[in-house]
């Protein structure tokens, strides 16, 4: 345990690295559990697979759907350094099948963006030193410079209308009713991507 404390930020993301993969792989996996009436992380639950079959669906469907307006594609290929999203997920998050359909469109149209992917529940000690707001959140991106190893960014849990929104609705309410979740659920219907985009452009730039 001892040991493990003394683990740099540094040396965890290399960890992290070693053990992530593709996005083809990720979505592989998440079909396959969904198939298999399982769920990614150590709780087993009936609504945590369901909710994996229910984003098997979603992202196969925005895998399909997503599209890049033409501006944005213009400047994801202005990019010109090597960098990785290391990405922090779940099978079960709501949030994470609504964005990483988006980060892997933006990763497709440069050779110079990869995104890897790793489960939080198999990384905690990662997730620790990337926390939002004091959560645990997913999804939650890293932007790694690859020549340097540095960290030149990091986005999650939501896109920042949603951020805002839920923060807006926890503010009155002190919670996120079961109305705000099919709330959010239009709202990402309706989104259709395109704040995560604008999110991610601004994450691209960053030194």
């Amino acid at each position: 345990m001892e040991k493990t404390a003394q683990k740099t930020k540094g040396e965890l993301l290399r960890e992290g690295l070693k053990l992530s993969m593709g996005y083809g792989d990720y979505r592989q996996m998440i079909s396959d559990l969904a198939l298999e009436g399982k769920s990614t992380g150590p709780l087993q639950s009936e609504e945590v697979i369901n909710y994996t079959r229910l984003n098997d669906q979603r992202m196969k469907r925005l895998d399909k759907t997503i599209q890049i307006d033409a501006d944005s594609e213009s400047e994801i290929k202005k990019v010109s350094k090597k960098i990785t999203w290391l990405v922090l997920t779940e099978s079960w998050c709501g949030d994470a099948a609504q964005t990483l359909p988006v980060m892997n469109k933006i990763a497709d149209l440069n050779q110079n963006i990869s995104l890897k992917l790793v489960l939080r529940d198999e990384n905690l000690e990662l997730m620790e030193q990337f926390l939002s707001n004091g959560a645990m959140a997913i999804p939650k991106l890293i932007s790694i410079d690859d020549a340097t190893g540095k960290v030149i960014g990091e986005w999650g849990s939501r896109p920042s209308i949603a951020a805002n929104m839920v923060q807006d609705h926890k503010r009155i309410y002190g919670k996120l009713t079961a109305e705000f979740k099919q709330d959010l659920q239009l709202w990402y219907n309706k989104d259709k991507g395109q704040n995560t985009v604008s999110d991610l452009l601004s994450l691209l730039f960053l030194e």
